[in-house]
């Protein structure tokens, strides 16, 4: 019975560790960490859609992402949702910032990749290839994994262990 139970932990703990490689990504250039890139799923006419992720910087100095390519669409850019005077605005972002042993998360709400022109529907189970350009770091080419529609974070496929920080 021991064995039975030991062989048992054993298997759920590759299962474990097979489904949260599944499921978390993460790439790095130099100093620069990009965990989780996704998007949402998008209506079948829409011709906007949106990306998010979450850099972190582990160096001593700060970056900036100044841009983003895709070929989703006709124009892909950096954008900022905010609130003012009590509505949702947004517009593009220009450079942002990664600070320094910190971190930047793009993410509903706030600071997004904006995808205009969708030269198809973004559908949920897909993936799409987004290429970020920091100031310092350089490029480095990530896979953003496309969730449904209204999704709220970067929720694992199969497991609802792994959401996304708020």
């Amino acid at each position: 019975m021991k064995r039975v139970n030991t062989l048992l932990a054993i298997l759920a703990a590759a299962i474990a560790l097979w489904n949260a490689e599944a499921v978390a990504t993460e790439s790095k250039i130099g100093d620069l960490t990009v965990v989780q890139p996704w998007a949402r799923a998008t209506a079948s006419l829409a011709k906007t859609g949106a990306a998010f992720l979450t850099i972190k910087n582990n160096g001593a100095q700060a970056d900036r992402l100044i841009a983003v390519k895709s070929a989703v669409a006709k124009k892909t850019g950096l954008h900022q949702s905010l609130m003012e005077g009590g509505l949702m605005k947004m517009r593009p972002a220009g450079a942002i910032e990664v600070p320094a042993g910190g971190m930047v998360m793009l993410k509903p709400g706030s600071y997004h990749v904006m995808f205009m022109g969708l030269k198809a529907p973004l559908k949920k189970g897909t993936s799409i290839a987004l290429t970020l350009v920091f100031e310092k770091a350089g490029e480095i080419e990530v896979t953003a994994q496309v969730m449904k529609i209204g999704a709220m974070g970067a929720m694992d496929m199969g497991s609802k262990k792994m959401k996304h920080a708020d």
